[in-house]
Order: structure tokens, then sequence, then C-alpha cells
């Protein structure tokens, strides 16, 4: 089998994944403080929502992406198994 994919760690996939959420929380933090209404008020509890939101989206998208990473390893293995009949990274008894 072959190694897993370096992964990609660039600044601008960062600041996507973590400085998009984190942004939009600040911004409903300040406008739920600094807001002079009640109105302000809600709108910066909706964004504290809307940015704990988009993490969590994030999150799931890279869940189901390292699942299907997982599935295709499983599969490479199986094909491995039925052309060596042995599992891979095992010796044969």
């Amino acid at each position: 089998m072959s190694p897993a994919p370096r992964r990609d760690r660039s600044p601008a996939v960062a600041a996507v994944r973590y400085g998009l959420p984190a942004a939009i929380v600040i911004a409903g933090l300040l406008l739920t403080v600094v807001g002079g209404s009640d109105t302000a008020a809600g709108a910066g509890v909706v964004l504290i929502g809307v940015g704990l939101l988009v993490g969590l989206g994030g999150v799931l998208m890279r869940l189901g992406i390292e699942s299907n990473r997982d599935r295709d390893r499983e599969e490479e293995a199986r094909r491995y198994f039925d052309e060596h009949g042995r599992w891979p990274g095992r010796r044969a008894p």
C-alpha cells in the first residue's frame, strides 16, 4: 500500500478553514457587546451561530473526505489480497 498523500497546508486554506469562522464569531461578539439595541444584539447572536455552523460544516466536510480516503485504502488492500492471497503488510503463513 502507498503512504497517505501529503496534505496541503497553505495559508489560504488555513484562512478559510479557521479564519473565516473565527471572524464571523468575533463580528457577532462585537455586535452583541457594542451594539446599542436589542436588534443589534440579536443579529450578533445570529452571527455567532452562523460562525459556529461554518466551522462545523468545515469539520464535517473534512471527516467525509477522510472517510473516502479510508475506503480507497481498504479497496486497494482488498485488490492486493485478491492478487496475492494475503493481506498487505503481513507475511504468508
